[in-house]
Formats: structure tokens, sequence, C-alpha cells
């Protein structure tokens, strides 16, 4: 049987070698099944005042730069990650009200949305399409990913910042005022099951 240190080891060696976030029923299945949970909350203690910590973001775990210290980074990320004002609209109408479709986020922004803008947020791992409505069209509806959580230091989307964090966290383009009183909406941390009559008709992307 494998005792408790070892099996700390093997659950810090697996996340060290994942290319990606993983689920604690992921790492248990890479360990053939052994109960992973009391060795992750272990290691995130151990971590938590180093220069690297172990979080869970999106009930997945992976390593990350400590807070304090991610301003060391931030310039590179700059670099690769900045986005242009319409983009950093649109990801912050999908955080905020998501699930939504393309003509719900033309509704709000009061603008058409290029379809290039969301290819952009789903090259950079932070959109993802989740569906279709079901309504005449079926158009295309789309949420955040896990990654978007990870990079904005998020466990869920209960955990969304106002739009003045959002601004503070780098990487994006100041939005308008509008923008930031079109989010700031009752109940932003629960799912929109169904945007009331929708006279979108918008046809499959």
């Amino acid at each position: 049987m494998t005792r408790p240190d070892d099996l700390v080891r093997a659950v810090e060696a697996t996340l060290f070698a994942a290319g990606e976030p993983m689920s604690a029923e992921a790492i248990s299945t890479h360990l053939g099944g052994a109960d992973v949970r009391t060795a992750l909350a272990e290691l995130a203690e151990t971590y938590a005042e180093r220069g690297v910590q172990l979080v869970e973001r999106g009930k997945r775990w992976h390593f990350q730069t400590a807070p304090d210290l991610a301003h060391l980074l931030r310039r590179e990320k700059e670099e690769t990650r900045r986005l242009s004002r319409a983009a950093t609209e649109v990801l912050a109408i999908v955080a905020y009200h998501e699930p939504v479709s393309r003509a719900e986020i033309e509704a709000i922004r009061g603008v058409q949305t290029a379809k290039g803008t969301l290819d952009v947020l789903m090259e950079a791992g932070w959109v993802r399409i989740v569906g279709r409505r079901e309504v005449p069209g079926r158009p295309v509806i789309y949420a955040t990913t896990a990654d978007f959580l990870s990079h904005f230091g998020l466990e869920s989307r209960r955990d969304l910042p106002g739009i003045d964090e959002l601004r503070a966290a780098g990487l994006l383009d100041p939005v308008e005022d509008a923008l930031a009183a079109a989010m700031d909406v009752p109940g932003q941390d629960e799912e929109q099951s169904d945007p009331g009559e929708e006279a979108d008709t918008e046809s499959a992307d």
C-alpha cells in the first residue's frame, strides 16, 4: 500500500508534469484510483507561502505564481494577451451574462460583434461554445472556460470581480462606463437559464 507521504509526492509530481490543470478525479485515475483529496489539501497548505501555489480553479488543480509576485510576469503576458476594446467588452459580457448568444452580446453592446472577436477569445482559451438556444435559428451560445477562471484567479463565477478589479488585473484595455453599468446586474453569480422572449434569429455560425 502506498504510504501517505508517497501519495503526496506522487500527486505533486503529477501536477508538475501535467500540461494543463487536472481535476481530482483525473489525478486519482492517473494514480490508480487513490483518494487524492487529503494529499491535495496538504500540498496546498505546504505551498501556501511559497513563490508558486497550488490552487483549485473550476474544480481543476494547478500550480500558479503567488499573487503578490504576479507583477513579475505581467509584462510578458501583456505582450501576448492584450485584447482589443471590442474583445474586452465581449469577454466581460460573456463572463457576467453567460450563456449568451452573439445577438445577446450585440444587444448589450449596442453594436454588431464580428465573429472574429469571439474567435480571438476562443483562441485565447477564455470563451467556449456551450450549445445552442432552443429558439428559431438555434444560435450558438458562449460561456467562459476554466482557463478564464484560472487567469483571473477565480474559483468560480461567484468570485467575479467588479469592473475596476478587471481593469487592475492587467492585460485588458479599459471598457466604457456604460458597459460597467450593464454588467452590474443582480444575481451575477447565477446562470442565465433563459433570457426570456428572445427575438434572436441569428443563424448558426
